[in-house]
This record gives structure tokens, C-alpha cells and sequence, in this order.
């Protein structure tokens, strides 16, 4: 049986692969394994928040029903980002966490995932645990023992605090346009920016239900682009649904992504002797261009796979101060559990108020080196990873490129699938060593 928890939760097309039974039993299961690793007498509380999509009204309901029934409190926070579920798990001292959301998916996903005590995500052993209690039988409580399901009306005004405490400069004369993708963040981003000072200008912050992510929002930007140069803004910000993601746009519509993002901060808290052990965290996806940004500017990169989990995790283990990805996922461990996107459009605002520089000033400290990425379709993705032509093809390759390029093969985890991936110094190099990696892959795959 396939593993019912992906990277990032439990995921799948709402009320068809991720049904309120399930949601339910998913609740119930969390519910005996963190009351099991509870120490007070009290029983047991869970934050849970939701994202504004029509499904996860349902699958709030089912949630907050399995909790109940296994003698757990479930402190229901509303419509809210990831990153705030994050954190009022740890603000409540609750014993565990619940976001219902699929992100950036379209509008019919939805999603489940879990945070423990003090708002951090689990670790793949925690989620087995979940896993197998869903098979088990587990003490029914009845009468005064059965849990109680209530509202927390301040759970946006302590978030909002939170927020404010996070940066030291205040954003006055700063106009930023924030695209709130129909998402959580429709009313705490354009709050939390205004806050600080800022004059903001929202825009895809009406969510009915059905239109979060809908052609707006991290991954569809020329909206906000549009936006941005309309109202001669300082910069646009742009969020997906959950809002633990943060693109920018600078004030001539340029898109600045996580990888320039990154540059900016880590360089910021480099000069404050704010970043531990002049490390910046990142993914083997980010651009090699801010791997030569941050070596000419002292930082070291420490690598991980794709995806924010194994960023938390080196972050964890190395105590340090800063990671993130390309897609917009930042997280800054002194100041939250997990990515925060309005947190990390704060900081970048934060120092553009404080050296008086436009953001594009700021990230051109970073030069991106074209990407080529081929995805090749295979019969035997295992074949590939063998392949001595393969590695011969890649090895050549990379002596070609040099110091000025690299190459990167990536099977898919679910499909038949070998992502291929060239960073040059010029598009036609990139575009032609990729071509001929791809072509000895999709033979070796054959």
C-alpha cells in the first residue's frame, strides 16, 4: 500500500481521494499519538486552521469531529495561513497542529498536514505513527471527557503582533502592491504590511470559495506585474494560498524569486553578524548564480533535496539562520517554525527601508544563469540512474561548463519520469547541452 503522506501532508482532489471519512480518521489518529506523548493532566488541545477553498468547510467539521471524539480540544482559528497555524501552536501551547489546505493547487485540492507542539512539521517517523494508528481501535471518551471544539477570536490579532515584533524598521513611504491569490492571506497580509507602515494596494483578496490560486497569486505573476507598474508601486509581493510562499516584483515588473530573495536577506543578516556561521540553506534546485553570489560574498550554501521539509531539517540540525527555495519558501528560524510568506515580504520591505535602495538594486547583488529543463518520459527510470552512458554524458557535460554551469538529473518520485536540468553561461549553451543529455537519457531509459 502506498504511503498516505506525501512531502507535504496528505493530498488529493476533496471528497473523491481525500474524503471527510478519511479526514476524520486522519484527526483521530493524530489526536491518540500527540495525547499519547502529552505530559500535562489536562487534555489534549489542536489549533486548526483551514484556507479559504469551499472544501475545507467540510473538512474542518470532519477534522474538529475526529479530534472531539478522541478526547482532544480543537481550537479552531478559521481562515488562516499555514505559517499562522505554525505559530499559534506554539502561542496556544496546544499539543499539536492541523492546517487544512492544498497551497498553490487548484481550487478542487485539498490537503491535510500536521504540526507538533511548538509548530514545527514532522519528521516522517511521527507521520508513520499517524499512519498505523488509523488501522487501530482507540478508547471512545463520552460524557465531560468528549472534546470541545472552540473559536479563538484574537488567533489573527496575536499573529498580527507576531508579525510587527519580527522586524526592527518601520515601512513608511514604501507602496506595495500584494496579491493575496484569493488565499488565506487576504485580510492578514494587507494588514500586517499596512502595520508596518506601508501604503498597500491588494488585489485578489475576495475569495468566494471557489477562486483561490485562479490565475493569480506565486504562479501567475503577470497580474501583479501589471499592477505593479500601474500604480507606479515600489514593489508587488505575491502569495499562494496557504501564503508560506513569497515572490516579489520590482518597480519595473521584474519578477525577484526565492533565489533573489535569499541573496538579499542572507547578505542583510551577514552584515548585521546575524547569520550563523555565515550559512545560507537552499535546495539543489537554486540557481547557480547565487551559489557565485554567495561565495563572493562569504556565505556558504548548504544544500538539500527539493522541497521546505528537508530545508527545516538542515536547519534544524545546523542551528542556523536562514533557508529556503527558489519557488518562494523562506524561512528564518529566529523568527518562525516553517516558511512564512508575509513574514519574508516584511524583511525584504524591511531592508529597503533601511538602506534607502529598490529592490532591484538589492537583488541584482545576483546574476541568473539560464536554465534549460527537459522533462524525458521513460520506460525504466531505475535503467537511467545505472546507466555508466548517462554518468559519462553528465561528467562530460560538466567538464564542458566548467565552474560557469552545471547540470542536474532528477527522477520523478512518482512517474517514469528523468527532469534534466542545464544552467550555462548563455541560453544556446544551456538549450543545447541539455538536448544532448536528454537524448542519451531517453535512450538509456528505453
Amino acid at each position: 500500500m502506498a504511503r498516505l503522506f506525501g512531502t507535504d501532508g496528505v493530498r488529493g482532489l476533496a471528497n473523491d481521494e481525500l474524503t471527510p471519512e478519511l479526514a476524520l480518521g486522519l484527526a483521530s489518529a493524530a489526536a491518540v499519538v500527540f495525547g499519547h506523548d502529552c505530559a500535562r493532566d489536562a487534555r489534549p488541545r489542536a489549533v486548526v486552521g483551514r484556507d479559504p477553498r469551499a472544501s475545507g468547510e467540510m473538512l474542518e467539521a470532519a477534522v474538529c469531529a475526529g479530534l472531539a471524539a478522541t478526547g482532544v480540544d480543537a481550537i479552531r482559528v478559521g481562515v488562516v495561513p499555514t505559517p499562522a497555524v505554525a505559530f499559534l501552536t506554539a502561542d496556544y501551547r496546544a499539543d499539536f497542529g492541523v492546517m487544512i489546505s492544498a497551497s498553490h493547487n487548484p481550487m478542487p485540492d485539498n490537503g491535510i498536514k500536521f504540526f507538533s507542539g511548538g509548530g514545527h512539521k514532522l519528521d516522517d517517523a511521527v507521520e508513520d505513527r499517524i499512519e498505523a494508528t488509523m488501522a487501530e481501535e482507540f478508547a471512545r471518551p463520552i460524557g465531560a471527557a468528549v472534546g470541545r471544539v472552540v473559536d479563538a477570536v484574537d488567533a489573527g490579532d496575536r499573529y498580527r503582533a507576531h508579525l510587527a515584533a519580527s522586524i526592527g524598521n518601520r515601512l513608511d513611504g514604501l507602496t506595495v502592491v500584494v496579491d493575496c491569490a484569493h488565499g488565506a492571506a487576504f485580510e492578514l497580509a494587507p494588514q500586517a504590511y499596512a502595520d508596518a507602515g506601508a501604503e498597500v494596494i491588494a488585489i485578489h483578496a475576495e475569495p468566494d470559495g471557489l477562486n483561490i490560486n485562479e490565475d493569480c497569486g506565486s504562479t501567475h505573476m503577470d497580474k501583479l506585474r501589471a499592477a505593479v507598474l500601474e500604480h507606479g508601486a515600489d514593489l508587488g509581493l505575491a502569495h499562494d494560498g496557504d501564503a508560506d510562499r513569497c515572490l516579489a516584483v520590482d518597480s519595473t515588473g521584474q519578477v525577484v524569486d526565492g533565489d533573489a530573495i535569499m541573496a538579499i536577506l542572507a547578505t542583510a543578516l551577514r552584515s548585521r553578524d546575524r547569520l550563523r556561521d555565515n550559512v545560507l540553506v537552499t535546495t539543489v534546485m537554486s540557481n547557480l548564480g547565487l551559489h557565485i553570489a554567495m561565495r563572493e560574498a562569504g556565505i556558504a550554501l548548504r544544500t538539500t533535496a527539493v522541497g521546505d521539509r528537508y530545508v527545516l531539517e538542515e536547519l534544524r540540525r545546523g542551528g542556523y539562520s536562514l533557508g529556503g527555495e527558489q519557488s518562494g519558501h523562506i524561512v528564518v528560524p529566529g523568527s518562525g517554525t516553517t516558511g512564512d510568506g508575509i513574514l519574508t515580504g516584511l524583511l525584504l520591505m524591511e531592508q529597503m527601508a533601511a538602506t534607502g535602495e529598490r529592490i532591484a538594486d538589492l537583488a541584482s547583488i545576483m546574476t541568473v544563469l539560464p536554465q534549460e529543463l527537459i522533462n524525458v518520459r521513460v520506460a525504466d527510470k531505475h535503467a537511467v540512474a545505472q546507466s555508466q552512458t548517462v554518468k559519462q554524458s553528465v561528467a562530460d557535460a560538466e567538464a564542458e561548463l566548467g565552474d560557469h554551469g552545471r547540470v542536474l538529473l532528477r527522477p520523478s518520485g512518482t512517474e517514469q519520469l528523468v527532469r534534466v536540468m542545464v544552467e550555462a553561461g548563455s541560453a544556446d549553451t544551456a538549450r543545447t547541452v541539455a538536448r544532448r543529455i536528454a537524448d542519451v537519457v531517453e535512450a538509456a531509459g528505453s
